[in-house]
C-alpha cells in the first residue's frame, strides 16, 4: 500500500511534539515518516504559538505488511483517546479540508466525527494548514458533552463561574452580610436551576437589573420510578417521556444513563451525587421493515418505546420483594428496618444499579433514590465542509445557557468592569421549561422574584450617599415590608422591576431548505447570520418595539448582526420563559435565540459562528444597559 504525498503536519513548539493528520494527533514517532524542509515556517497552531514552525512530513515508502492489513487497527488503536488540540495551549490544530489520508473515522477527533466506520478511503492533497472552528464553538461542544442532564449543566456552569471568581451563596441564608457592591455570586435551586449575578460598585437600592434568562432542560426520556421490565428474554427499562421530543429520533441510537443520585453517607446524611455513564448501555430498536410495511412510523410511546438493556437472566426474573412490610424475623422494635417503598433492587434491574453505583463510586445499598435520564452517547461535534455546523444533542437550550453564562463572565473579565456600574448583571437558567415552567425550580416559580427582591434592597457601597439607600436596605428580603412603627413600605423592589430588562434566550428556528414553505417568506433566519429576535402578535414571544430598539443598540455596539422571525399565520407557535416572566414581574422583555435545525430531535444542528455572536451580544447588553436604560423610557 503506497501513500505518496501524504502530508502530515507537526507543530514545532516543544510542548506540541505530535503529528497531526487531518485533525488527529499522533506521536511524532509514527513509523515510515521522514521530515522534509520546513514549509510556511510562521504558521501558527490556532493563534497562540505565533512563532511556531509547522513542519510537513511525507510517507517515503510503502507501508510494511504488518501495517497494511488491517490499517484501522494498526493506526487507530494505539491512540484512541487523543484529541486534535495543541497540548501547550489546548487550541485546535488540523489540516483542512480533509487532506492526504482519510483514516478510519474511529481515529477522528470528537469535534468532527465522533463515531467509527469500517471504510478506509485514501485521497491525495497538498492542502495548506488551516485554522479550526471558532474557539467559542469548540468550548461550547465541550460544555454540551459534559452536560447530559440539567444537573450536569448547572455543575458545568458553576465551574465556569467559579473560575471567573463568582462565589456561591444559598437561598436559605441571609444575604445581608455576604452580598456586597462589586461582588460576583451565584445561587442554585434543586441543583438544576442557577442564577449568577455581579453587583456594580455604584449600585443603589432600586436600581436596574440586566437579566439574560435561559433554561437548562431538554426533551429526553427519564427512568420511571419502577423501571424493571423483562420480555421474551430481554431485560428492559421503563421510561417516561419528558417534553415534546421527536421521539422517533431516539430509536436505534446508542443510549446511556446520566442523572443525580441521592446517597446515604456513613453518618446518615443524604447527599446528591452526579453520574454520567460514558458507554452505551441501552437501545430502542425499530421493527424491521419486513415486518412493518406501513408508510409512516408512529410507534406507541408506552409499549413500543421500551429500551433493551441486556439479555435476561433467570435469576433476575423473580417476584418483587415485599414492600412496606417487615421481615419475618423482625421483632417489631427496630423502625429503621421498615421500608415504605420496595427496595431499589426490586424496582430497577440489579445489573443497572450495579453499573450506576460503580460509576458513582458508592455501594448499591447506599443509593436511596435517583433521577436518571437517557442520553445519546454520540458526542457533540463540529461538522460541515467548512466546519460551519455544530451537530449535537440538547442545543435547545444548552446553547443559550452557555452563551448567557459566558456573556456574563466576559462582561466582568476586566478588573475595573464593575467600578462605575450602577446595575446588577444577571444570567439565570431555569429547569422545566420544556414542560411548562410550573415547578419549584421553573421560570414560573418564585425563584427569580425572590432573588430580585433580595437584591433590590441591597445597600450600595460604603461610600454611597445615604439618600440613595432604602430604609430597609440592610435587612433580608423577608423583612422589606413596613416595620412595627408603621413606616411606609419599601418600594425598592417595584422600582427595580420597572427599571430592569429581561432577555429571554431560547433557540430559534433556522430556515429548512427542504421545507421552505413552512416559513414566512420575509422571515427566514439563517445559521451563522446572528442571533434571532422572535416576534409574535399573540405574545407567545414577549418582544415589542422598545425591546428591539434596545437590543439593536447592544448589537451595534458589539458589531454583531441580528435577524427577525415570525411564524406563518397558518402555523402554530411555540413559547419560551419570556411571556411568563414578563407577566409575573412586569419587566420589559424580549425573546431571542440562535437559529437551529431539528429542534427537539435527539440530534440537532446549529452554526459555529453564532456562539461567539451571542456571547458578544450578551456581553455588550450587560456592560452597557446601565447607560442605555434611561434613554429608552416608555411609561
Amino acid at each position: 500500500m503506497h501513500l505518496p504525498l501524504a502530508a502530515y503536519t507537526v507543530c514545532a513548539e516543544a510542548a506540541c511534539a505530535g503529528v497531526n493528520v487531518s485533525g488527529y494527533v499522533f506521536p511524532s514517532h509514527l513509523p515510515n515518516l521522514a521530515t522534509a524542509p520546513p514549509q510556511n515556517p510562521r504558521r501558527t497552531c490556532a493563534g497562540r504559538h505565533t512563532n511556531t514552525s509547522i513542519l510537513n512530513f511525507s510517507v517515503t515508502r510503502a507501508l510494511p505488511p504488518q501495517i497494511q492489513l488491517p490499517l484501522q487497527t494498526a493506526i487507530s488503536s494505539p491512540f484512541p483517546s487523543l484529541r486534535c488540540r495543541c497540548p501547550a495551549c489546548m487550541n485546535p490544530l488540523r489540516i483542512g479540508p480533509l487532506a492526504s489520508v482519510r483514516l478510519p473515522l474511529s481515529t477522528l477527533c470528537r469535534h468532527h466525527h465522533p463515531r467509527p466506520t469500517p471504510q478506509i478511503a485514501l485521497a491525495l492533497s497538498t492542502s495548506a494548514l488551516t485554522m479550526a472552528p471558532p474557539k467559542a464553538a469548540l468550548d461550547f461542544v465541550d460544555f454540551i458533552n459534559a452536560s447530559p442532564t440539567p444537573y450536569h449543566a448547572v455543575a458545568t456552569a458553576i465551574k465556569i463561574l467559579a473560575k471567573a471568581g463568582f462565589q456561591q451563596i444559598h437561598e436559605r441564608d441571609s444575604w445581608a452580610g455576604s452580598v456586597r457592591a462589586g461582588g460576583k455570586y451565584y445561587v442554585t435551586r434543586n441543583g438544576s436551576s442557577i442564577a449568577a449575578f455581579a453587583v456594580g460598585h455604584e449600585w443603589r437600592a432600586g436600581n436596574p437589573v440586566a437579566v439574560v434568562g435561559a433554561h437548562t432542560d431538554s426533551c429526553c426520556l427519564r427512568l420511571k420510578p419502577v423501571s424493571k421490565k423483562s420480555q421474551v428474554g430481554y431485560d428492559q427499562i421503563a421510561v417516561e417521556k419528558y417534553g415534546g421530543g421527536i421521539w422517533t429520533s431516539w430509536f436505534d441510537r446508542d443510549l446511556s444513563l446520566a442523572g443525580r443520585l441521592l446517597v446515604r453517607q456513613a453518618g446518615g446524611a443524604i447527599v446528591p451525587t452526579l453520574v454520567k455513564i460514558d458507554r452505551p448501555l441501552v437501545r430502542i430498536p425499530t421493527l424491521a421493515i419486513h415486518l412493518h410495511r406501513q408508510s409512516g412510523f408512529d410507534p406507541n410511546l408506552e409499549t413500543e418505546m421500551l429500551p433493551i438493556t441486556a439479555l435476561a437472566e433467570q435469576q433476575l426474573n423473580k417476584a418483587p420483594a415485599n414492600a412496606g412490610r417487615r421481615r419475618a424475623d423482625d421483632d417489631g422494635d427496630d423502625d429503621d428496618d421498615f421500608q415504605p417503598l420496595a427496595d431499589m433492587a426490586d424496582r430497577h434491574h440489579p445489573a443497572v444499579l450495579d453499573v450506576i453505583a460503580s460509576e458513582a463510586g458508592v455501594s448499591v445499598d447506599a443509593i436511596v433514590d435517583f433521577e436518571m435520564m437517557l442520553y445519546d452517547t454520540q458526542d457533540a461535534c463540529v461538522g460541515g465542509l467548512n466546519d460551519e455546523f455544530i451537530f449535537a444533542p440538547r442545543l435547545d437550550n444548552l446553547e443559550m445557557t452557555y452563551c448567557s453564562i459566558e456573556g456574563l463572565v466576559a462582561s466582568v473579565r476586566a478588573k475595573d468592569a464593575l467600578d462605575n456600574d450602577n446595575i446588577i448583571r444577571m444570567a439565570v437558567c431555569f429547569d422545566h421549561e420544556e414542560i411548562g415552567s410550573t415547578s419549584a425550580q421553573g421560570a414560573h416559580s418564585n425563584m427569580l422574584p425572590a432573588v430580585l427582591r433580595r437584591l433590590a434592597v441591597l445597600p450600595g457601597s460604603s461610600g454611597s450617599s445615604s439618600s440613595h439607600r432604602d430604609a430597609h436596605s440592610d435587612r433580608s428580603y423577608e423583612h422589606v415590608s413596613s416595620d412595627a412603627s408603621g413606616e411606609e413600605s419599601s418600594t425598592a423592589f417595584e422600582q427595580t422591576l420597572a427599571r430592569s430588562f429581561l432577555v429571554s434566550a431560547d433557540m430559534a428556528h433556522a430556515v429548512h431548505p427542504n421545507y421552505i414553505g413552512k416559513y414566512e417568506a420575509a422571515h427566514q433566519p439563517a445559521m451563522n447570520k446572528g442571533t434571532v429576535i422572535k416576534v409574535n402578535a399573540s405574545q407567545k414571544y414577549a418582544t415589542n418595539s422598545p425591546g428591539i430598539v434596545l437590543l439593536q443598540e447592544c448589537a451595534r455596539a458589539a458589531a454583531v448582526p441580528l435577524q427577525l422571525f415570525v411564524v406563518r399565520n397558518d402555523s402554530l407557535c411555540g413559547s419560551t420563559i419570556g411571556p411568563g416572566l414578563a407577566a409575573l414581574l412586569g419587566v420589559r422583555t424580549i425573546d431571542v435565540g440562535n437559529a437551529q435545525l431539528s429542534m427537539h430531535s435527539i440530534r440537532e444542528t446549529s452554526g459555529t459562528a453564532d456562539i461567539a455572536i451571542a456571547i458578544k451580544l450578551f456581553e455588550k447588553f450587560f456592560s452597557t444597559y446601565g447607560v442605555m436604560e434611561p434613554k429608552i423610557l416608555i411609561d
